[in-house]
């Protein structure tokens, strides 16, 4: 993988790339997430700042429905070109209609029209730019239609168990419960940091998580995802831990 690791975005710079970072004011877990400070930063400046150090993109674009998000995000250097409409900010709006939205305004806005978009995340403090840029050489060199990153299950999810009406444990796969652990299949899951996309895919609506899309291989110390109070201590844990290396 390190070998893909010297592209350089900015020499092909003959078409137009853009970021969008997908940023609702309406989190209710943790509120104002996208804005906390995280690491002596807002959450989302770390997405902001990862995009533009990877030299990858002719625009940073926030979609976001509110007016501090939209205050900060252009205070660190994206921009916030307009304000998401009410009907793509509801608690049960996908990814994929928010970035489609941003494409389409772009391609109606722009003199020319992005062919490849990458979705970043707000919350992703570890994201790297280098990773930023690997996706992008993947996407380019693959023939898929998506490359996006993904780490390693912490333990094999074939001994995976759940709890039945009873209260009792049963395991998915029982049969797999004297296989060793270096026998079973590695399982991956997404990293929730960045989603690169052909703009006909992302338009399409064709999903992410299918045959056409390409791993970014990352290590765990670099995911986290980042929903609960929870989830956001572990990961101040983590950023603790990887300021040491």
């Amino acid at each position: 993988m390190d070998s893909n690791r010297n592209f350089n975005c900015s020499s092909a710079f003959n078409i137009m790339r853009i970021a969008v970072i997908p940023a609702r004011g309406g989190s209710k877990r943790i509120p104002r997430k996208n804005i906390k400070f995280f690491g002596g930063k807002p959450m989302i400046a770390w997405s902001i700042e990862a995009a533009k150090k990877s030299d990858c993109f002719d625009r940073i674009i926030v979609s976001t429905d509110d007016a501090e998000i939209a205050e900060v995000a252009s205070a660190y250097g994206a921009e916030v070109p307009f304000i998401r409409p009410l009907e793509l900010s509801g608690d049960y709006i996908g990814t994929m209609p928010v970035i489609a939205h941003a494409i389409d305004w772009h391609n109606k806005n722009a003199d020319i029209p992005a062919e490849k978009v990458c979705c970043i995340y707000a919350t992703a403090p570890f994201l790297k730019p280098q990773d930023l840029l690997l996706g992008l050489n993947l996407l380019d060199s693959s023939g898929a239609e998506y490359s996006f990153g993904v780490t390693s299950y912490a333990f094999p999810i074939q001994r995976a168990m759940r709890i039945n009406a009873n209260q009792r444990v049963e395991m998915f796969e029982p049969e797999h419960f004297n296989t060793r652990s270096q026998d079973l299949e590695k399982a991956w899951h997404d990293a929730g940091q960045f989603y690169w996309g052909k703009t006909i895919a992302w338009l399409s609506g064709k999903p992410i998580f299918h045959g056409d899309a390409t791993p970014v291989f990352l290590t765990r110390n670099q995911v986290q995802d980042i929903d609960t109070l929870e989830d956001w201590l572990y990961a101040e844990m983590i950023y603790k831990i990887n300021q040491l290396n």
